[in-house]
């Protein structure tokens, strides 16, 4: 872990470097990712020879997220675009399609996991979970796809990629063990996760954690009082301690999930602010993949552990 702490300053700078410089050199590769976790792969595996725009910042949701104008000028300028898949960005696959229909190479980085290990969506038959991010070992897979790519694009720098990618995927093998121990002081009866959408759901597998989302798969979808009321129950019934809201979700729905719980003579607490679609600000810890998790699982553990 203190390897992780000692390259989270070296993770911050590239996680700052996020808009595509005028002054560029020419033999810069270009490259347009959709969320902050694709862009940290990218700048971490090309550090100086690629240059990203991320169209998604902090707080931004993927599955309501529509291509502006700008959006679609700062594609159709990269050489590569890199965005999850899975129907995360669903919105956008009209455009991804169009871009790759231009020449573009277009790459989502999630479906090249073995669809054996994904999750199937509950609320969308024949669609899988696409928050694949929160188990460290698939993302792994992503880090991999991102790596072939530029291989195949620029192959006079193969041995740069290889070796940045190698180390990139030691960091994250060394978050694998991290969040393991950390989730092991926590009791197996307490490590329930209730969030206002299911995006969790890897994290749950990996981990062991059970997951309750408010929301389903994706934000699109809407709580109603039958839910709030059957959450609530659950919350009292289990004696838990703390839900969670999220920085790319409206914060209502858990609000109405407390009011629901304290009023049934059961206090929970608001355990804090977790980042699940969107890494935090740049510049930040948060504002890379590793530090977001960290902050993630901290969050949950010291939170759920009274």
């Amino acid at each position: 872990m203190k390897k992780l702490l000692l390259l989270l300053p070296i993770l911050l700078f590239f996680a700052c470097t996020q808009d595509v410089s005028k002054d560029q050199d020419p033999d810069t590769i270009t490259i347009a990712t959709t969320t902050g976790m694709i862009n940290d792969i990218v700048l971490n595996i090309g550090k100086d020879k690629v240059s990203t725009q991320s169209l998604m910042g902090p707080g931004v949701d993927p599955h309501l997220y529509k291509a502006s104008a700008r959006d679609v000028s700062t594609l159709s300028n990269a050489d590569i675009i890199f965005y999850n898949g899975l129907n995360l960005e669903g919105k956008m696959t009209e455009v991804f399609e169009n871009m790759s229909k231009r020449g573009i190479k277009t790459v989502a980085v999630a479906e090249g996991i073995d669809k054996s290990k994904l999750l199937q969506s509950p609320t969308y038959k024949g669609y899988y979970d696409p928050h694949v991010w929160f188990d460290a070992g698939l993302w792994s897979i992503a880090v991999e796809s991102v790596t072939a790519t530029l291989v195949a694009y620029d192959p006079e720098n193969k041995d740069f990629y290889l070796q940045n990618s190698k180390e990139y995927l030691s960091l994250l093998k060394g978050l694998g063990t991290f969040v393991h121990n950390k989730v092991n002081t926590l009791p197996v009866n307490k490590r329930v996760l209730i969030t206002a959408h299911d995006a969790f759901g890897y994290f749950g597998k990996a981990y062991d954690f059970e997951v309750i989302g408010l929301q389903g798969v994706s934000t699109d979808s809407e709580a109603s009082t039958a839910d709030l009321q059957n959450l609530s129950k659950i919350i009292v019934e289990r004696q838990i301690p703390a839900i969670f809201v999220e920085s790319s979700v409206s914060p209502k729905y858990i609000e109405a999930v407390k009011e629901a719980v304290n009023s049934k003579g059961f206090n929970v607490e608001v355990g804090g602010v977790l980042y699940s679609d969107a890494l935090g600000n740049y510049g930040t810890p948060e504002g890379t993949y590793l530090g977001m998790f960290e902050y993630n699982v901290n969050t949950i553990v010291n939170s759920l552990n009274k």
